[in-house]
This record gives structure tokens, C-alpha cells and sequence, in this order.
């Protein structure tokens, strides 16, 4: 008999990208051995996707934001589980990520997460870009924009609970704040593997509304800062906020 998975995925969707939804699944399944857990409205019906094996488990949300439905996703799932990660609606992971991922937290107690590099692809899959931004992007957190790709990362859930999980008054910036606060527990560990592709169009949360999305996480990063550098801070935030605007438009095929 094979073995509960120590591994697990909450993918949180309102079911308006059927077709990106299904690949995602799909990507999961070929990551490694994970439980899957969807977290969607009442009115979105999971049972063919659970008929074939492309989840475990659908929940109805019941709170009104992304984090409020991520942090529910993770409160259900099954007591086994050590690892944990969520995968937006449209992004994939690559194959054999969740196995990688989970070996390297086994062998490294003193890591609280780890994350690799990451594709940005268009709507067609088509590969615009990749983030390999090494380990030196964890110390930048504090000071720089974040270069931790969010999909693809795994973390310990007795880190996550420790820490009282996502922030849900956060609308954009709330995987900021997690590794900044995962970073007060543990190491922030980087695998020199390619782990997940992040779905660049118009209408993802953090590509769609970026103006706002840049904004909040100069806020975050602030609120991280001692009290006394704070009133200075703005000096290197202006130019961060400038490059990771132009960063997106590079990546989006903008000059």
C-alpha cells in the first residue's frame, strides 16, 4: 500500500479559466506525490476533476479574498501533511518540482521553505523569460523588490503555523510578507532547479492591477524595516519601485 503524500497543494480558483485550470492540475500530478485540494465557490462543480485523479478534495470558500482562501485551503487539509504550497489557476509547476522540493526541506531541517527558479510563459505556454535569481534573493527581500518566485516555493506547515499563516487584509504582496516572516523562523533555501512556470497575461492578479501590486509591497517591505529607517526608506523604494515596473514590461514585450 502506498504511502499518505507529505506534500500538498491548495489551488484556490473561481472556475473562469477552465483550460488553465485543468493544465495546472495536471502539472501538479507530474510534480510528485501531492494531495490537491481546490478551494472555489459553492456554485463550481469539482467532481469530474476529482474523477480523474486531477484533485483529492474541493472546498467551498467561504471568505471574500485570494489569502482568506489559500489560508482555508490549508486549515482542511489532512493531518499527515508536513509540506505545503499553493498554485494559483493558471501557473504550472514543472515535472518532478514537489519531489525535489520536498526532499531538499527532509534533508534540511533549518530551512523553512525552499523555491527555485521559475518561467514566466504567455497564454499559449510559450517561455517569455525565467527568474534565476539564486539564493541572494532572500536577503534582498527587506530592501529589494521580491525576486522569490511564489509558485513553485514549498514551506514547512509547522512554519507556516507558527507564523499565524497569510495576512488576508493584503491584497497583492501577501506571499512578501509570508517569506519575510518564514525568514524569522528558518532559512529561505534556493534548489538550482526550475520548479514552476508563472502565467504572464492581462488578467493575473499581479500583472493586471501591477501599479497596486508594486505600492503594497513597498508598504510591506517598510513595515518590515526597524522604526528608525523607516522615514529614509523611501530614498532606495522609489527607484525599487521604478525597476520592478520596467522589469514587467520587459517581460511583457513592452520597451
Amino acid at each position: 500500500m502506498a504511502s499518505a503524500p507529505k506534500t500538498a497543494v491548495v489551488v484556490p480558483t473561481l472556475g473562469r479559466r477552465p483550460e488553465f485550470l485543468t493544465q495546472s492540475l495536471r502539472s501538479i500530478r507530474e510534480a510528485g506525490d501531492g494531495y490537491v485540494l481546490i478551494v472555489a465557490p459553492s456554485a463550481f462543480d469539482a467532481r469530474e476533476l476529482i474523477a480523474e485523479g486531477l484533485a483529492d478534495r474541493k472546498i467551498d470558500e467561504t471568505g471574500t479574498t485570494l489569502p482568506a482562501a489559500i489560508d482555508q485551503g490549508f486549515d482542511a487539509l489532512p493531518d499527515g501533511i508536513e509540506y505545503i504550497a499553493w498554485l494559483g489557476d493558471d501557473d504550472l509547476l514543472r515535472a518532478g518540482a514537489l519531489s525535489t522540493a520536498e526532499t531538499f526541506l527532509a534533508a534540511h531541517p533549518k530551512s523553512s521553505a525552499v523555491y527555485g527558479a521559475c518561467d514566466y510563459i504567455d497564454e499559449s505556454g510559450k517561455i517569455l523569460w525565467t527568474n534565476k535569481s539564486g539564493s541572494w534573493a532572500a536577503p534582498l527581500l527587506r530592501v529589494g523588490p521580491d525576486l522569490i518566485p511564489q509558485p513553485g516555493s514549498l514551506f514547512r506547515r509547522s512554519s507556516y503555523r507558527s507564523i499565524g499563516g497569510l495576512r488576508t487584509d493584503l491584497g497583492w504582496a501577501f506571499d512578501l510578507d509570508l517569506f519575510l516572516r518564514l525568514a524569522g523562523v528558518g532559512k529561505l533555501s534556493y534548489v538550482r532547479h526550475t520548479l514552476a512556470a508563472f502565467r504572464w497575461h492581462a488578467d493575473s492578479l499581479s500583472v493586471g492591477q501591477r501599479g497596486d501590486s508594486v505600492r503594497e509591497a513597498s508598504q510591506v517591505r517598510r513595515e518590515f524595516l526597524p522604526a528608525w529607517v523607516r522615514p529614509v526608506s523611501l530614498v532606495w523604494e522609489t527607484p525599487v519601485r521604478w525597476a520592478t515596473h520596467r522589469a514587467g514590461d520587459f517581460v511583457g514585450g513592452k520597451k
